[in-house]
């Protein structure tokens, strides 16, 4: 039999053994979009060919009565015999009832949780809390977002007062480990190490700990990393933190004459002022501290304080309070600027409050239990607990105090005004009110 000519085209309605001459013989027919020439040894197999002259390897059969077809690759980079094994294993799928197109379906999805699993491992906890703290520093105030960084540090730098290198943070030995690994068992092992050296700074780590591992399960970007359950909250990892004591460190009435005399005989009158303003006012030593003078209404005689509870809250600016703070100088916009930073408050006056305890013959007092204190003495006078919470900026703990209970700031004020007077008479400070804002006179 005569060899064909190149010219002329396979008869497309017979099945033929594949050849180079014949694939490359093969054309569309005029009018078609393709045509498909059927492969003779590999049932199945064909070569389609499009009216662009295109050409490629596919596969063709049925499974449950409906068409399936494969694409198997281009005539160019695979050989008619490697075209045959692949048509080959098709058919043994369909034989078996298994559908190709969904095994490779499940393939692509094998290969991108892989990949994804890949990923995970190679999320770290400080990789994500990073981001986890620049997502959240809005809604924090300073200090909350100071704490995240300073529980995490490395540590190791010079110290800016005293001598020798800060200490790693609580949170710094996990920071390394991929955020998948951070198991209960992990978190128990590292509360039991912290807590055996710094049990109430390791409590406050595990709070910003499980907070950020609730963030990460709800993050699209770290879910998949993170635990399936929340690792902190397991039960054996807090009874390893144990319980917080109850703190009773609080001013007595009796105390009060000695500790002003020992606050108002500091050398910085900016961190006296501000530790008689924390006893006066009942607020946060954070809240304090981050007073600017644009929270200071002279004219409506009230503070503005930002708060961790709705965000601010203004309480009156009582006389006393008022004198301390406009003898202060305004060194930048901060009312308890620091002496020494340019554009920034005071930081660490829980070491001259130490001092001054010692010199009152104070055992233990902290900067919260002047907090506890303004609390505690307003019961010498019966104030309205509603009222002292109002100022404290504690949430109202009555649905007639949260939903019915509206005070004006002259309201509280009058109360207020009360409290200070009653707390300056026991500590034996006498001034006048009526005075010049600033000039105190003082008798102790």
């Amino acid at each position: 039999m005569a060899r064909p000519k190149k010219s002329d085209l396979p008869d497309l309605a017979q099945r033929l053994s594949l050849t180079a001459g014949v694939i490359e013989r093969l054309g569309c027919p005029a009018g078609k979009q393709q045509a498909f020439l059927r492969d003779s040894e590999a049932p199945g197999l064909r070569v389609r060919v499009t009216a662009a002259g295109a050409k490629s390897y596919v596969y063709e059969s049925k499974l449950n009565r409906q068409t399936i077809r494969r694409t198997i690759g281009d005539v160019k980079l695979w050989s008619i015999e490697q075209a045959r094994t692949e048509a080959r294993r098709l058919a043994v799928l369909l034989d078996n009832g298994t559908d190709p197109r969904e095994l490779e379906r499940q393939q692509q999805a094998d290969k991108v949780a892989a990949q994804a699993a890949e990923a995970a491992q190679a999320v770290t906890v400080g990789t994500a809390w990073a981001d986890y703290i620049e997502a959240r520093k809005a809604k924090w105030g300073d200090s909350h977002h100071q704490d995240h960084h300073r529980y995490a540090q490395a540590g190791g730098e010079p110290k800016k007062r005293g001598k020798g290198s800060t200490e790693p943070g609580p949170l710094y030995p996990l920071m390394a480990l991929p955020l998948r690994d951070l198991t209960a068992d992990r978190v128990q092992a590292w509360a039991a190490k912290e807590t055996a050296v710094r049990p109430t700074v390791t409590r406050n780590a595990w709070r910003l700990l499980r907070a950020f591992l609730g963030w990460c399960s709800e993050h699209p970007d770290y879910a998949a990393a993170a635990p399936s359950t929340n690792p902190a909250q397991a039960r054996k990892v807090k009874e390893v933190l144990g319980k917080p004591g109850v703190k009773q460190d609080a001013l007595q009435r009796e105390q009060l004459s000695a500790w002003f005399t020992a606050v108002q005989g500091l050398s910085s009158a900016t961190v006296a002022a501000y530790l008689q303003v924390l006893l006066l006012t009942g607020a946060r030593p954070g809240e304090v501290l981050a007073l600017r003078w644009e929270d200071v209404n002279v004219k409506w005689r009230g503070l503005t304080i930002r708060d961790k509870v709705e965000g601010e809250r203004v309480i009156p600016l009582t006389a006393y309070v008022h004198h301390l703070l406009t003898a202060l100088p305004r060194r930048n916009a901060w009312v308890f600027a620091s002496p020494t930073k340019e554009d920034a408050h005071l930081t660490e006056p829980n070491h001259a409050h130490d001092r001054a305890c010692k010199v009152a013959g104070i055992e233990v007092l902290t900067l919260h239990g002047l907090r506890r204190s303004f609390k505690s003495l307003t019961e010498w006078l019966e104030t309205p607990t509603g009222v002292v919470a109002q100022i404290m900026g504690h949430k109202p703990s009555a649905t007639a105090e949260k939903h019915y209970t509206v005070r004006p700031l002259d309201l509280l004020r009058l109360h207020h005004e009360r409290i200070e007077a009653w707390i300056l008479e026991q500590a034996g400070i006498q001034f006048d009110r009526a005075a010049e804002p600033g000039k105190l006179r003082v008798v102790a």
